[in-house]
């Protein structure tokens, strides 16, 4: 299916929508509730649409319980929004253009065709000037194997659709582990498969994509924004540290030189503005030890390293995606404070709670932290449950009081 299938055009032509309107969310997570919550400040009434019974967003917003291709579900969330957004990007490609044609979204749907696959991203990418790692598209074992010996080891292989938090992707650090890493990933395919990439195009094994793996020194990201008309703005950027995978601290400032910041901010404006997107864009990129930057993802919505945002700058990311697509004045995104969000999975909740009642490292180390809870339902390892925003005169400060709490954040 190709973008024209889905939505039959670029974003609708912009108009404004004031508050008192309504606005449609489609997904009902945290980010969903995160949105609602700022927009309602601003008078906006929203809806979401999200299968999942008592949803985050549903619990401080009305709900359309309805899986996400009940195309009478996605009318009637039409019927009742004045605009709509989503709050994740793997929506149903036939929900994305029936709202298209019922409702206005000014997002459109070809940004979302485009991320949903990690080719067509990185082609995306490369057409708008911005720098990418060398990859190859994988059909089949033989094509992994010269792919491999073209890139170099080690590289990185991943599934071209589908994937979040490390899932669908594997690292290769020799040649005795393509055959173990490609039947990990093609579970159904033998690994002794030697064929073309018509596997793949038959449907047979999913389409694959491998990278040369850049040796970074760290990992920064940059949230933009482009409102209907054309406005661009872009936050601060931020570092982001993983732990298994999951995001687990972003650092603002990023700990790089100013000027790998700005020209980070530029290429995500650069993307946001060559890709025509409205809403918010997250831009993932790696910096190498030579200041190099390289784009690693993308995701068209409002980000887990963009929460800071709340509690640390005039305008948060939440807000910033409502002004956009309601073709309202983007805010302003100065950092207001320094800033550590470390995030808050499900082997830590009980605790993190009873850590802010009870904790005195707060004033001692000049840390003010703001703790923000999803209201998910049910609370598992590595799933996430919230966040807290560290405010702080110094990012060292705020990371020593989360090295402090190593009971906490060690598993």
């Amino acid at each position: 299916m190709r973008p024209g299938e889905l939505n039959g055009a670029a974003p609708a032509a912009p108009r404004t929508v004031l508050p008192g309107a309504t606005i449609g969310v489609l997904g009902g997570g945290q980010l969903g509730r995160m949105m609602a919550l700022a927009g309602s400040a601003m008078g906006y009434r929203f809806v979401a649409l999200d299968p999942a019974p008592d949803a985050p967003c549903g619990q401080v917003t009305p709900q359309i319980q309805a899986a996400y291709n009940d195309r009478d579900a996605a009318r009637e969330l039409a019927r009742r929004a004045d605009v709509i957004t989503y709050e994740f990007e793997n929506v149903d490609a036939g929900v994305a253009a029936l709202l298209t044609e019922e409702s206005y979204v000014p997002q459109g749907s070809e940004l979302l065709y485009t991320t949903q696959h990690r080719l067509r991203e990185k082609a995306a990418i490369e057409a708008a000037g911005v720098p990418v790692a060398p990859y190859r598209k994988i059909g089949s074992l033989a094509e992994l194997k010269q792919a491999a010996a073209e890139l170099g080891l080690p590289c990185v292989l991943k599934t071209a659709t589908g994937g979040y938090d490390g899932k669908g992707q594997a690292v290769i650090r020799s040649v005795s582990q393509l055959e173990e890493v490609y039947a990990q990933l093609v579970p159904q395919a033998p690994a002794q498969q030697t064929g073309g990439s018509e596997a793949a195009a038959a449907g047979s094994i999913p389409e694959l994509v491998l990278e040369k793996f850049i040796a970074f020194q760290c990992e920064i990201s940059v949230i933009a924004a482009r409102s209907a008309s054309g406005e661009v703005k872009s936050f601060p950027p931020a570092e982001n540290i993983h732990v298994n995978n999951i995001l687990h601290l972003s650092i603002v400032p990023a700990r790089v030189q100013e000027d790998i910041q700005r020209r980070a901010c530029e290429l995500a404006e650069q993307l946001v503005t060559q890709m025509n997107a409205v809403g918010l864009l997250a831009v993932e990129m790696f910096v190498t030890a030579e200041g190099e930057l390289f784009v690693n993802e993308l995701a068209p919505r409002p980000h887990n390293s963009g929460h800071y945002t709340m509690d640390a700058c005039a305008t948060s990311q939440f807000e910033q995606q409502v002004r956009a697509i309601c073709n309202l004045p983007l805010g302003d995104t100065t950092l207001l404070t320094p800033a550590v969000m470390v995030n808050v999975l499900g082997q830590h909740l009980e605790a993190a709670v009873q850590l802010l009642s009870t904790n005195q490292a707060d004033s001692r180390l000049g840390v003010i932290p703001k703790l923000h809870i999803y209201g998910k339902t049910e609370s598992t390892t590595g799933r996430k449950m919230g966040h807290i925003n560290l405010l702080c005169k110094d990012t060292g400060d705020a990371l020593s009081w989360v090295e402090e709490q190593t009971n906490l954040w060690r598993n």
